[in-house]
């Protein structure tokens, strides 16, 4: 299996992974063989990149650290949610907790694993799949952090909701307050009237656009007056806001949206959530197709857990000349201290 942009996509190819409607049903199933008019509404649909099998690597599979199904619950009740507060009324809160602890308890299972953030968007489903892959991405760090389970909990609850403010309408007492990301006080808004709600979870939502620094929105607090949790998904959101091939110029690749986080760690993002968060993310999600310093063509075959820097790369090669047989073979980045991954290729 590799993960390819849609415009490489050639038909008679067949699908890797399922894609996803917004509220969790099955859009597509692995195995599909595209055709043009697929491959075309797919690309309507917003689709920018989509996994497909190849004999090559058949074996290949992405570990994954919260299951299939497990998302897809997730998006049908985010999906859930969202009307319900779109259309004035309450959040679901049992649903939602169920949910977040089901993400959890996967994660504290397979929290030696890398996250891979691959996921299939579309413009339908894009804010709930962005939503779900910050609370994952929070609840790592969180686990890394070394929070107890209640909290962990929390945490994720305020990170899945966090732009539950973007769905909701604003009423004019709360406009002037609202200045800024307004969806930040909206989210609170709606988050702080449930009664059974954290104080914490919904301080993230107001939160999660602060920095470090003081130049954030919308309050302008300093790295002393921000919660660790807010902090937590500041970093969390704005990366996977980069490495979205919804994002207007194109996504960011994995490794060069670390490079940027890093080089703001201390402006923007906490060190001691960087720390972690570089301990978590696959800078090289599995499937990737890549080129090595030796200008060797391969496919990230595995992980190095705690090391994302340096995963296992099947390299493909021709032996002989003409008629030659072809050839594989997997290299461990960690055991080749010269060897390097010179570009993602897309």
């Amino acid at each position: 299996m590799r993960y390819s942009t849609i415009e490489l996509a050639q038909a008679n190819e067949k699908l890797g992974k399922q894609i996803y409607t917004s509220d969790g049903r099955v859009l597509l199933n692995e195995g599909a063989s595209l055709t043009p008019t697929l491959i075309t509404r797919l690309k309507r649909l917003g689709i920018k990149a989509i996994y497909l099998q190849d004999p090559f690597d058949e074996e290949i599979e992405e570990e994954e650290m919260v299951s299939d199904e497990v998302k897809r619950e997730t998006l049908a009740t985010l999906k859930g949610s969202f009307q319900f507060v779109q259309e004035g009324g309450d959040i679901e809160l049992r649903s939602l907790q169920q949910s977040v602890k089901n993400i959890v308890e996967e994660i504290l299972e397979n929290s030696h694993s890398l996250l891979s953030l691959t996921d299939m968007r579309t413009e339908d489903n894009g804010l709930f799949i962005h939503s779900l892959n910050v609370c994952m991405i929070s609840a790592i760090v969180g686990v890394k952090l070394g929070l107890p389970r209640a909290k962990l909990y929390e945490l994720a609850t305020g990170a899945l909701m966090h732009d539950i403010g973007k769905m909701a309408s604003s009423k004019e007492d709360e406009i002037k307050e609202e200045k800024g990301h307004e969806h930040t006080w909206r989210g609170f808004n709606v988050l702080r009237k449930n009664s059974e709600m954290s104080a914490l979870s919904a301080h993230i939502a107001l939160s999660h656009h602060e920095h470090v620094d003081g130049s954030g929105t919308p309050r302008n607090l300093v790295e002393k007056d921000i919660h660790l949790f807010a902090k937590i998904v500041t970093v969390a959101n704005a990366f996977d806001h980069l490495i979205s091939p919804l994002r207007p110029g194109g996504r960011m690749l994995p490794h060069d949206a670390c490079e940027i986080l890093m080089g703001l760690t201390g402006v923007r993002y906490a060190h001691q959530v960087i720390k972690h968060f570089l301990k978590t993310i696959a800078f090289y999600p599995t499937g990737s197709q890549v080129v090595l310093s030796t200008g060797e063509y391969g496919v990230v075959s595995a992980q190095n857990d705690g090391i994302p820097q340096r995963p296992y790369v099947r390299i493909f090669k021709m032996e002989g000349h003409g008629q030659g047989e072809f050839q594989m073979h997997d290299i461990n980045l960690i055991e080749n201290p010269t060897l390097f991954i010179e570009k993602m290729v897309e």
